[in-house]
């Protein structure tokens, strides 16, 4: 299956390349009842993680820097990363989620991604 993704200037260059690479992923990753799927959503402010069971279209799980009990934290985005991770490891774990498979929708494994992957690891989630 062929998906071609217009290429700008500048910025756009960049969005398009992590488009590539995230329809590059998302042919090889499916969530199931028994492994759901861990999605990362990075923005320049902003980290989202859901836990996505893509069979039913289901999130079991999810946590945000948006959430009220992460929204007030001290520390740089790297850190607030690594809360929600852990956050949202606990609501996985809490819907008896034990292992997942990790998305991390055409984003590098660096920096914050990495943070949010090694604190939900730390916190019990196996992937």
């Amino acid at each position: 299956m062929s998906v071609s993704v217009k290429i700008g200037k500048g910025n756009a260059y960049k969005s398009a390349a992590r488009k590539r690479r995230a329809i590059r992923v998302r042919k090889r990753i499916v969530g199931s009842e028994v492994r759901p799927r861990l999605v990362v959503t990075r923005s320049n402010r902003h980290m989202v993680a859901q836990v996505i069971d893509d069979a039913k279209g289901h999130t079991l799980a999810s946590a945000s820097t948006l959430d009220v009990s992460i929204k007030g934290a001290e520390g740089d985005k790297t850190e607030l990363a690594k809360k929600v991770g852990s956050l949202v490891a606990e609501r996985a774990k809490a819907a008896g989620i034990e292992s997942v498979v990790f998305d991390r929708a055409g984003n590098r494994y660096a920096g914050r991604i990495a943070a949010l992957a090694d604190a939900a690891r730390e916190a019990g989630l196996d992937f």
